[in-house]
């Protein structure tokens, strides 16, 4: 099982900015291909943003184009969200999710899965 753990989601206010944080517990993520997933009230889970190992492939849901961009910092074995001008409509728990095979439209797709299960996730709220 792959465990990670999320953090950083927050209440802002439409136009703000937030970064979540995934850290990988007992595996290394910058060998994994990664995903960052919202849930948002009474919607199915969706992959927003899905990355490829060393990040030369990256997957963008329309709603999140230039908006929200990952990084890592391999020191901390993490990945981060960052998530800039955002919406009510971007309201969820966020999700991330790491797999060494997919490719990052595959992983990104509503069919995808973690191993074993998914995180605790984080909760962004996005309200004036």
């Amino acid at each position: 099982q792959l465990q990670v753990v999320e953090s950083g989601g927050d209440l802002v206010q439409p136009g703000g900015s937030l970064t979540l944080s995934c850290l990988g517990v007992g595996f290394t993520l910058d060998y994994y291909v990664i995903g960052w997933f919202r849930q948002a009230p009474g919607k199915e889970r969706e992959g927003v943003l899905c990355s490829s190992k060393g990040d030369r492939d990256t997957y963008y849901a329309d709603s999140v184009k230039g908006r929200f961009t990952i990084s890592r910092d391999n020191a901390a074995n993490a990945v981060y969200l960052q998530m800039n001008n955002l919406k009510p409509e971007d309201t969820g728990v966020y999700y991330c999710g790491a797999d060494y095979r997919a490719t990052v439209q595959a992983m990104c797709s509503p069919g995808w899965r973690p191993f074993g299960s998914w995180g605790q996730g984080t909760q962004v709220t996005v309200s004036s």
